[in-house]
């Protein structure tokens, strides 16, 4: 939007020099005199003078849009991956421009063309599952993109992120390392990577001969603490001898804990619970949980970091980062010798 009606020919004719000096003072101060950056940044400020965004895109073939697109906007997973994209793109010339695909590959598919009409600078995207049409476009776009939060073979350019199954497996592994022989498995919102984190489970539960359907609880509604605590009662009654949980995010382990403590289930000793993602709760439950850690602010980082590079001209070190994850045991699954 122009303030007051004011154009860049407005400005060119108050500054004395052309239209195409204006421009370029506007879009590349370098190639411009410091006196005649000085004349232009006056009458600029004089006159009220606003580029227009959309024009500039028009002459820039891009806009200085970043665009982020996550599956959700209250889940703290995906703020705190925001909070790292933020910490490196305020301040730049960039803007950053989010879209909640709400775990729904058509509105993906949409809010996908919706940013791609509007020329950005570069794109952040969630995942490595979108459809065979959203995967095209991507592929197709004008600028460079950032896949986030895991990792495949066939990246459509860069990519950061972890393995979820092999978090999975290296969960599952702990449990039974620390003496638990019945595990289960219970997950929410059946997304593509809550698929791959319960493949981890059962790769390494069969392998052990522990495996039991019985014992792995999903539903496709979002994950919430009360539905964690259902979950796990719904477990114990499918099969009451399970000594050993792995939820699939923390809200869920925080829900089988309290289900646990209302049952008079003493956690660890008679049941161990394992959470996923290690957000701040879990060090401050009692017993404090067991999860997943998983380097959610670090891969917003990384991501920003890599494209900002690319819009540098400068290709990153590695186009594909493995940030990948930590078990940290606590109290959950910490069990003394007497209950083993």
């Amino acid at each position: 939007m122009k303030s007051t009606g004011v154009t860049i020919a407005d400005v060119a004719r108050e500054a004395g020099v052309s239209p195409m000096t204006v421009s370029r003072a506007l879009r590349e101060p370098e190639r411009v005199s410091a006196k005649a950056l000085k004349q232009i940044a006056a009458v600029v400020d004089r006159l009220g003078y606003q580029p227009d965004p959309y024009a500039q895109a028009l002459a820039a073939g891009r806009t200085n849009v970043i665009a982020v697109i996550i599956p959700s906007v209250t889940n703290n997973v995906f703020a705190d991956v925001m909070r790292g994209i933020y910490a490196i793109i305020e301040g730049t010339r960039w803007q950053v421009q989010l879209g909640n695909s709400r775990y729904s590959a058509e509105l993906e598919e949409a809010v996908t063309r919706t940013f791609l009409r509007q020329r950005p600078a570069g794109m952040i995207v969630t995942g490595i599952d979108q459809t065979a049409v959203t995967r095209q476009l991507l592929a197709d776009a004008p600028c460079r993109l950032v896949q986030i939060m895991e990792l495949g073979d066939t990246p459509i350019d860069m990519m950061v992120g972890f393995s979820h199954r092999e978090a999975a497996q290296a969960a599952t592994q702990h449990l039974l390392d620390t003496g638990y022989k019945r595990p289960g498995f219970m997950a929410a919102r059946i997304d593509p990577r809550t698929q791959r984190r319960r493949l981890g489970f059962e790769d390494i539960a069969v392998q052990s001969g522990v495996y039991d359907p019985s014992r792995v609880v999903t539903t496709l509604e979002p994950s919430t603490v009360t539905l964690g605590g259902r979950l796990m009662a719904q477990m114990l009654e499918q099969s009451p001898d399970t000594d050993a949980v792995l939820c699939n995010n923390d809200d869920l382990a925080l829900g089988a804990l309290f289900e646990c403590q209302r049952r008079g289930i003493a956690v660890p000793n008679h049941i161990g619970i394992c959470g996923f993602n290690d957000l701040e709760m879990m060090a401050a439950a009692y017993p404090t949980v067991t999860s997943v850690k998983t380097y959610r602010e670090e891969m917003g980082r990384q991501a920003s970091t890599m494209l900002l590079q690319t819009l540098n001209d400068d290709e990153p070190a590695t186009p594909v980062v493995d940030l990948g994850f930590d078990i940290i045991t606590r109290e959950s699954t910490t069990r003394t010798m007497d209950s083993q």
